[in-house]
């Protein structure tokens, strides 16, 4: 008998053919809590949702507005009859528009479809022609998509994202007198605050959750190649891009008058680019925050009955930062290549964009996981006040800069003997131990007015961290 074997899953169970289906991505596998709140709006079902949406809205448009020709008033009831289409799309619904795909083999045709069955032998029968009237496929499919987007933005990531950055700004308040020595190039420097490195980076992605917070979201809804062609030619009496401005806009989305058969998606590029830079800082965060636990700055909460490593009791790994930065680099790729690809359309239309727009909720999923991620990692740590003293209190050259300094500010003012002030500080620090005595020595031979000279004499690699209290108080929001 041979001892070892080779990989076969062919002679396997076929975990394809499992039920209930098994997932192929880890969102909506290991990862599905995290990125479930997302489901509601980028999902394809979602999707289809959106669009009944679009359509049933444009069919109440058209009636309200007079647009066409033996339309009328809608009664209540019919309004609560077309608006209950969208608002009771569940899994009965889903599995019926599927099984009119499957004939139709064209997914917003299955949607028209789907609709027109539901009115049929009401009073709204004879309106039927009104579901997808004068609108292309895009119509829909630009403001479905820009409604969804909206909606994911405004009542997923955003709430997430914000009390992210809300929980980094309370750290950085919590934090801001714990001195700590800085590091430059990787190399001992001119000590700060723990509060204020971490107010840094909630003050960089607060600036990017403001232009997040002020994006547009454009649609459109003028025909084929977006010239109005078949609507001014079914009913040439109508002001159709007054109709198409007062709808857009009454859905929620900011017009876009000039069109190809697309609504260009700039909008998206936009949105994507400022949710990219905002994991890109993120990124920043976790690896930082990384670098403190190694340095012994935060210790993090042991868990009852979690391992660290299967090999090694005693640890307890920062996995939830680890975790945060590889999904903050894979968000970060999808989003890059949807704002590159989406806004480029050969001629009036290609449909290189049908495919990628149905990987945002992917390219948000892995954001929205990389954010629990870094929030739960946060919520785990303690300041470990102690290594950071100990840090600093081997560090006394960093002192260098303030003596030298105030000896550059007492040459200017005619103080005599202060030549050279860089020059003798460097042979006195580098490449030298320097401890408190060898600081004070040094001060203590300086002809420096008495006030000066006590200030520096007081000073510690520990109070030497500026306005960086104040800063924390006054910048961040």
């Amino acid at each position: 008998m041979r001892p070892v074997t080779e990989w076969n899953p062919a002679s396997y169970v076929t975990l394809a053919d499992v039920e209930p289906a098994i997932a192929l991505t880890p969102l909506d596998g290991r990862y599905r809590s995290a990125a479930a709140p997302l489901v509601d709006h980028l999902s394809e079902p979602a999707l289809n949702r959106a669009r009944l949406f679009v359509e049933v809205e444009w069919f109440i448009h058209l009636c309200a507005t007079a647009a066409v020709p033996g339309t009328r008033e809608l009664t209540a009831d019919e309004v609560e009859l077309l608006r209950a289409i969208p608002a009771e799309f569940g899994a009965e619904g889903i599995r019926e528009h599927a099984e009119i795909e499957k004939v139709t083999v064209h997914d917003v045709k299955a949607v028209e479809y789907y609709i027109k069955r539901r009115i049929e032998g009401t009073s709204l029968e004879p309106l039927a022609e009104l579901v997808h009237f004068a609108c292309t496929s895009e119509d829909i499919n630009n403001l479905s998509y820009a409604l969804m987007v909206k909606g994911a933005v405004e009542q997923a990531w955003l709430p997430a994202a914000s009390s992210l950055v809300s929980q980094v700004a309370d750290l950085a308040r919590e934090t801001k007198s714990v001195p700590m020595l800085s590091r430059t190039h990787g190399q001992t420097a001119t000590p700060t605050t723990l509060g204020k490195e971490l107010a840094v980076l909630a003050h960089r992605l607060g600036r990017q959750l403001s232009r997040i917070e002020r994006q547009e979201y454009l649609g459109k809804i003028n025909g084929a190649t977006g010239t109005f062609g078949a609507h001014t030619a079914a009913v040439p009496g109508t002001d159709w891009v007054e109709v198409s401005r007062t709808f857009v806009e009454g859905i929620g989305l900011t017009w876009n008058p000039l069109t190809t058969q697309i609504e260009s998606h700039d909008w998206q590029a936009e949105l994507y680019a400022d949710v990219a830079r905002f994991g890109r800082i993120l990124h920043n965060l976790a690896t930082d925050v990384w670098t403190y636990i190694s340095l012994g700055y935060f210790a993090q909460a042991a868990v009852a009955g979690a391992i660290g490593s299967s090999a090694m009791p005693h640890k307890i790994n920062p996995i939830r930062f680890e975790n945060a930065e590889a999904n903050l680099e894979i968000s970060a790729a999808l989003l890059d290549t949807l704002a590159s690809t989406l806004v480029t359309s050969r001629l009036q239309r290609d449909l290189t964009d049908s495919t990628t727009q149905r990987n945002i909720g992917v390219a948000f999923g892995h954001s929205l996981l990389a954010i629990d991620n870094v929030r739960r990692g946060l919520g785990a740590l303690s300041v470990n006040e102690a290594a950071l003293a100990a840090d600093l209190d081997g560090s006394w050259e960093v002192l260098a800069e303030p003596i030298q300094s105030a000896m550059r500010a007492a040459a200017i003012a005619g103080v005599p003997g202060m030549e050279n002030p860089y020059e003798r500080l460097k042979d006195l620090t580098r490449g030298h131990v320097i401890d408190a005595d060898a600081i004070r020595s040094f001060v203590d031979g300086l002809e420096l007015p008495a006030e000066t000279k006590s200030r520096l004499a007081a000073l510690t690699p520990g109070t030497y961290v500026g306005l960086a209290e104040q800063l924390v108080d006054s910048c961040l929001r």
